[in-house]
């Protein structure tokens, strides 16, 4: 039994020993080889490249943008000396409660009323100038959003809106999204239509920052008067 034993040790030191020699000395000895050589019979190096796959959500960046800015957002309704209702919305742009909307939705002599949150509060009407209206809101610590720098706008750019509608006269809010189609000094134009309810509201970059006022053409198409205007009347 004993010698069987030493026997299966023997034979396994020997094969190892063997294994060794085989892999340090012997094989290397004929790799150099011309033969050999000459059909590659090393081991070829192994190339691994790391393959990752991100998955966005496309909606994600819009939905934290729309929580963003929801509350820099004010609704107006207005009824003139002629007994005809405006409804439409305007921005906040100071948390003092400085706000700017359309000058055509707060025409002199009506009587208005502005909606924050559903709460309605008091105003006083600073100025207008072209088709802009500068308003005090009679209320403090007010949420803002940053003005986007126009200089980076491009044609394709992905926006949206939000703005104020009433139904049997309560308010609240509705958001659309596009691009912009075309721009220039003037206007920002985009490929939204709506209707002429969501006149005064902001639109804004996937990032929430304020590109401009909007206004409602005949045909509906969503135009928007670009924030260095907003700006230059709140004295940005």
């Amino acid at each position: 039994m004993a010698k069987n034993i030493l026997k299966i040790i023997c034979i396994f030191v020997i094969g190892a020993v063997g294994g060794i020699f085989a892999d340090q000395i012997l094989w290397p000895y004929f790799i150099e080889r011309p033969l050999f050589y000459e059909y590659r019979l090393e081991q070829s190096p192994v190339y691994v490249t790391e393959r990752k796959e991100i998955f966005i959500q496309e909606n994600t960046a819009l939905t934290q943008a729309v929580e963003k800015v929801e509350k820099v957002v004010v609704g107006i309704r207005t009824e003139t000396k002629q007994g005809k209702i405006l409804e439409g919305s305007g921005l906040i742009v100071s948390s003092d409660g400085l706000m700017l909307t359309l000058a055509q939705l707060v025409p002199q002599g009506s009587d208005f009323s502005f909606f924050w949150q559903g709460e309605q509060v008091h105003f006083q009407i600073l100025a207008r100038k072209n088709n802009l209206a500068l308003i005090k809101l009679g209320k403090e610590n007010l949420p803002t959003t940053s003005f986007a720098d126009l200089e980076k706008l491009k044609m394709g750019e992905r926006v949206f809106l939000i703005g104020t509608i009433f139904e049997n006269k309560k308010p609240s809010q509705i958001i659309n999204e596009g691009i912009v189609k075309s721009f220039d000094k003037d206007f920002i134009k985009t490929n939204i239509f709506e209707k002429n309810t969501l006149a005064g509201s902001p639109l804004f970059d996937i990032e929430g920052n304020v590109l401009g006022l909007n206004t409602i053409d005949m045909e509906g198409k969503v135009i928007a008067i670009p924030n260095d205007q907003i700006k230059s009347l709140a004295g940005f």
